[in-house]
């Protein structure tokens, strides 16, 4: 019991970490003349990613490599079953054209590398995500950013609610949300590791069921209180752009730091998360216009519940 509050208590440490040092990054980024699209692309994508990152960051030195690859994959699968799901039974969905030829086909592709890269044991390379394989995810995620930036500039003016602050209360959010962010991310990886010892699961199985939803929960906030505003593009490109971020750039810096040991019974999950990509894809096209009904909501949510069903019976 003690070890799922603090994983509790882990969980909201870093969550609020995460909310200080992207409003305090966003204002004194707005301070020194950044634009709010650079801001968009940068700062707030980032940091609805970082708790998937700083989790990461402290599985990859504990040498979790399973931990961390189930935070990625479990977060991705939850974002675009879980939260869409939700998101379109509240309200239904219309996804602008752009994400539906821009962002999800980048979803897709990243999964589909992502794939490749840790099977490359059939080219006579260990099966995991080396170095050198991290620095390829950073390239294309750096080109990615490119390419979402030129296209924003033709998009409509982006505007941010970024509240006013004074330098020193600046200067607290930052220092206060790293700090939460480092004992937050540390608590959670520890006790989770308690956890899967004590019961006897795998890590792969906590990190892709209890410490995925955890970290989604930015996501999860962010897209729900966009769809309250009827801001769609907010809330669907949030977790497009989340799941690309993932794959990308944290799993592409989390090898930087140590390379990830891959376990192919995980390439079930990954496979998953492809067919899932593609199913989003292709619901795009079932009227008209480009709308994530709520009838293909619930099939999402459904799909949710019988991919955890499978994954506890594989432990």
């Amino acid at each position: 019991m003690i070890e799922y509050l603090l994983l509790l208590v882990g969980f909201v440490i870093l969550i609020k970490g995460a909310h200080y040092f992207i409003e305090g990054s966003s204002y004194l980024a707005k301070r020194i003349g950044v634009s709010p699209l650079i801001i968009g692309l940068t700062v707030v994508a980032f940091g609805t990613s970082l708790p998937e990152f700083i989790i990461n960051i402290f599985s990859a030195i504990n040498g979790s490599n399973d931990l961390a690859l189930g935070n990625i994959i479990g977060s991705n699968i939850s974002n675009t079953l879980l939260i869409l799901g939700i998101s379109s039974l509240y309200y239904p969905l219309l996804i602008k054209k752009s994400i539906v030829w821009r962002e999800i086909p980048w979803a897709l592709f990243a999964s589909l590398l992502l794939l490749f890269l840790v099977n490359d044991s059939l080219f006579g390379y260990t099966s995991q995500i080396s170095s050198i394989d991290g620095l390829i995810l950073l390239g294309v995620f750096c080109y990615f950013l490119y390419s979402m930036y030129n296209s924003s500039k033709k998009d409509k003016k982006l505007n941010l609610e970024i509240r006013k602050h004074n330098d020193f209360v600046i200067s607290l959010m930052i220092l206060g949300g790293l700090v939460g962010l480092f004992f937050g991310g540390n608590l959670i990886v520890k006790t989770a590791l308690e956890i899967a010892k004590t019961f006897g699961i795998s890590e792969f199985l906590i990190s892709s069921t209890v410490i995925a939803l955890g970290s989604s929960l930015p996501e999860l906030v962010v897209s729900l209180t966009a769809i309250f505003k009827k801001n769609i593009d907010l809330a669907v490109g949030n977790i497009i752009g989340s799941n690309i971020f993932n794959i990308l750039y944290v799993l592409g810096a989390t090898s930087l730091v140590k390379p990830i040991i891959f376990s192919s019974f995980i390439n079930f999950d990954i496979i998953f998360l492809i067919l899932i990509t593609c199913l989003l894809f292709i619901s795009m096209f079932n009227s008209e216009k480009h709308i994530l009904e709520r009838k293909e909501g619930l099939l999402f949510l459904v799909l949710y519940v019988i991919y955890l069903f499978i994954i506890l019976l594989r432990g």
